[in-house]
């Protein structure tokens, strides 16, 4: 059953703001920054993906406009995985997923750490391709597509919140599918 409002697509539309970038193996890293446990940054590089580790999710994806997809298999890093890798200082409680061209997600630590959010490099067995996130896609399957940016780069730790790039824009803070609402004029005083 889909959620309230949605309508199911054929296929796997893609869709993103701004251009493909190009992936250049020798540059890409992803960073974990802001408020780290140690206080520094944390960064690997492409190689070092291959080392960390991996799960496999089963995820519907549910998008703003009212499309839905169903039957999706996403393969790679549990976002989880990350809190070992670079341990958050005490009091953060959201994060911000930022992706190439400096677009950003903000995401409740708790959606964030959820089974199923995974930094996916694989899609029903094959890799990512470029327009649908290759290297690293973030992929958090309760929450309305913009939060899981493509392209993924960089993970900041905030003691916070504060809104992303389409959040700012007027799209819901939360961004839960199943409550239907899709637009910030939408919260109530407690989001």
């Amino acid at each position: 059953m889909l959620p309230p409002g949605q309508r199911l697509a054929k296929g796997w539309p893609i869709s993103h703001y701004g251009p493909v970038p190009r992936f250049r193996p020798e540059r890409w890293t992803l960073q974990v920054f802001g408020a780290t446990q140690s206080g520094d940054k944390h960064s690997w590089d492409f190689d070092d993906l291959a080392a960390m580790p991996r799960v496999t999710v089963l995820a519907d994806l549910h998008c703003a406009s009212g499309t839905s997809t169903v039957g999706h298999e996403f393969f790679g890093v549990p976002a989880s995985a990350l809190l070992d890798l670079a341990p958050p200082a005490a009091g953060v409680s959201h994060v911000m997923a930022w992706a190439e061209y400096g677009y950003s997600a903000n995401l409740r630590l708790a959606d964030f750490t959820a089974a199923s959010t995974v930094m996916a490099t694989h899609h029903n067995g094959e890799p990512l391709t470029a327009e649908h996130g290759f290297p690293l896609r973030l992929v958090v399957p309760h929450l309305y597509g913009y939060k899981g940016p493509k392209w993924l780069r960089g993970i900041e730790y905030m003691t916070q919140d504060r809104r992303g790039f389409w959040e700012e824009r007027g799209y819901h803070n939360i961004a839960d599918p199943s409550t239907g609402l899709r637009h910030s004029h939408q919260e109530d005083d407690n989001q």
